[in-house]
């Protein structure tokens, strides 16, 4: 009897038995047979030696496939558990996922970790590749696994294994003398993991991350196709290192963080100009495409967060407290439900749609204490924030207006490159499957009529609509999700919103929630580490420093302040008994994009010497020539 496998290209293979992957491999090419990883059946990922069910869908997975990133850091994790345990066998091993960019793995272990014992794991790792030990799995039956782990000494495996359903089977991994609990797949053989990894750090972790039960040590790693690529990685890290928002923050005075206000920032003058003018410019863009700006309360009572859905779906990520008169309130998390309340008042036609509500006052998020990153994730921001009423209707039309002005602000930034993701139904969510299929539907011929390309992200819509991420590319490279556009029928019903139709009827509005540039904190963060401190004049809360070389000039430099100030260019006049080297050398730290240089030749000519950013060369230009240039040059755009 002969059994039939379908390759990608439709072609079909046979063998008189059960084919592994390796089988299927060999028989199209040795060569590939000697590339692949893993094969992927009916689209699910399987190693690469088990047997496959006839009439299944075959494909192989070598290292240039999009799945071989996931399988060699899942590999490195093991890999780096078992180099653990032999140099450490007293070390217990938990849990140890793959992560963005590579892996960690939990170990309970009493003795800290030290940077040199990182070394001598990462070392052991490469011992355990060259040894090219296969790497099998073995189903077990669940009481033998549990009294196998126990006898090891690793609770915390044979806890999982006590915690999984009666009915999950029990698989473990052997490879060499190491043995772990894991549903796979893996790799063939350590030899396959290559050399592009690194172990990077240790971190404090708590087991199931519950800060009642023991604590443990994390080390994270990272890992590639090749040394190359780990290369290109290990570069990017060290560039960003030197870009770090909070580092140049600190550096040109923009604002600080302290312990007594964990998760929100303390903006310095020269800060808070540079994030009002980042609102002052998103606000002209809106404004010039048809939105109206709003303001709604920053508390509200919890009967209202209930009726949105937000009191159950987000509930442990809002600040709440009671009030005196025993009111449960909540700091809004976001603007929707306020933005509804606005919509509701007075009777809407379908002539008045659409209608654009904007707002820019703060946002209340309890993120947790370890994801807390600077300005890129904290617990107070604002946002470019606005919801669009509109008929179904005018989805595709409010679409494409959006996009199109996204694209036009991401340029004026400097990011050409943009990606889209389409988040489609979560598990856990509010409205009917009707509604959403309404939803995702809309927002799919919304896209697709615009010739959008997208790649879809299961799973990660809102609670309460599909959504469009829209993700740019820094000047390192480096993505960062900020737009994003929500397609949303189901708040307008749950607040009761409507507007009467054409035939006199009550219909619900279509809620479209979005944001160009999301958080407006974290797209500064973003806009600092990509331009690396090199503000354009345009957004720059200071373009101008006036630096005189001797006080016998101080009057013309007094001159040139209030012609700047006219002009209405932010500057800062330094009239300090410093040597001209230090007060160059201390604004271009603080990377002031201009510093005029004011000398008794510049003084009697009336000129400035001009010392841009970056450059060491200097420029002699007449005063009023050089207005000009800044008029111009810090005119935001339009």
């Amino acid at each position: 009897m002969s059994i039939a496998y379908l390759l990608p290209d439709g072609a079909e293979l046979h063998f008189d038995q059960e084919a592994t992957g390796l089988d299927i491999a060999e028989r199209i090419s040795k060569r590939l047979a000697k590339q692949a990883l893993a094969v992927r059946v009916n689209g699910e990922l399987k190693d690469i030696y088990l047997p496959i069910t006839p009439g299944a869908k075959v494909e192989i997975v070598t290292r240039d496939d999009d799945d071989a990133l996931e399988l060699i850091r899942h590999d490195a994790a093991h890999v780096m558990a078992e180099a653990v345990q032999e140099l450490f066998p007293e070390t217990q091993v938990t849990i140890g996922p793959t992560i963005e960019n590579g892996f960690y793995y939990d170990f309970h272990r009493e003795t800290p970790f030290t940077p040199e014992d990182l070394e001598a794991i990462e070392k052991r790792m490469h011992d355990i590749v060259r040894r090219n030990e296969d790497i099998r799995r073995e189903v077990w039956d669940r009481n033998e696994a549990i009294e196998f782990f126990l006898e090891q000494g690793e609770e915390f495996k044979a806890e999982i294994i006590r915690d999984l359903p009666e009915n999950e089977t029990i698989s473990l991994y052997r490879q060499g003398e190491f043995i772990d609990l894991c549903l796979g797949p893996h790799l063939p053989s350590t030899s396959k993991l290559g050399d592009g990894f690194k172990v990077m750090r240790v971190a404090g972790a708590y087991w199931r991350g519950d800060s009642n039960n023991p604590q443990l040590q994390r080390i994270y790693g990272t890992a590639w196709r090749d040394k190359k690529e780990l290369n290109a990685h290990l570069k990017q890290l060290e560039e960003a290192a030197k870009r770090d928002h909070r580092k140049l923050g600190r550096e040109m005075g923009l604002f600080h963080q302290q312990e007594e206000a964990v998760g929100s920032m303390f903006w310095h003058t020269k800060g808070w100009r540079l994030r009002r003018n980042l609102e002052q410019y998103i606000r002209r863009k809106m404004e010039r495409n048809g939105y109206e700006e709003v303001n709604t309360p920053q508390i509200m009572d919890r009967v209202l967060w209930e009726r949105s859905g937000h009191w159950e779906q987000y509930a442990e990520n809002m600040f709440t407290f009671c009030t005196s008169d025993h009111r449960d309130m909540a700091a809004k998390p976001m603007n929707c439900p306020g933005h509804v309340q606005i919509f509701n008042q007075g009777l809407k036609s379908y002539r008045d749609l659409p209608i654009r509500l904007a707002e820019f006052t703060m946002l209340f998020r309890n993120e947790a204490h370890g994801a807390l990153h600077g300005l890129m994730r904290a617990r107070t921001f604002g946002q470019d924030d606005a919801h669009i009423f509109c008929t179904e209707d005018q989805i595709n039309e409010e679409t494409a207006k959006f996009i199109t002005m996204l694209r036009e602000v991401y340029a004026d930034f400097g990011f050409d490159e943009l990606q889209v993701k389409f988040s489609d139904r979560p598990e856990n969510r509010a409205g009917s499957d009707d509604t959403w299929d309404k939803a995702e539907n809309a927002l799919k011929e919304a896209v697709e009529g615009l010739g959008l390309e997208y790649t879809l992200n299961p799973g990660d819509g809102a609670f309460y609509g599909p959504k469009l991420e829209f993700i740019l590319k820094d000047a390192i490279g480096r993505e960062w999700q900020c737009g994003t556009l929500q397609v949303d029928f189901v708040l307008p019903e749950r607040l009761d919103a409507e507007y009467v139709a054409a035939d006199g009827s009550r219909q619900r509005p279509v809620m479209l929630h979005r944001a160009v540039l999301g958080s407006l904190e974290r797209f500064l963060g973003i806009v600092i580490e990509s331009t690396a401190g090199y503000l354009p004049l345009w957004l720059s809360p200071q373009p101008v420093a006036i630096c005189t070389i001797t006080s016998a000039v101080d009057e013309y430099a007094r001159q040139v302040s209030e012609q700047l100030t006219q002009a209405g260019i932010y500057h800062e006049l330094d009239l300090r008994n410093e040597k001209i080297g230090y007060k160059v050398r201390e604004h271009s730290n603080q990377k002031t994009p201009i510093i005029f240089v004011i000398g008794e030749k510049e003084a009697a000519e009336k000129q400035v010497a001009v010392r841009r950013l970056g450059s060491r060369a200097t420029e002699v230009k007449p005063l009023a020539e050089m207005l000009e240039e800044l008029k111009a040059a810090t005119q935001m755009p339009s």
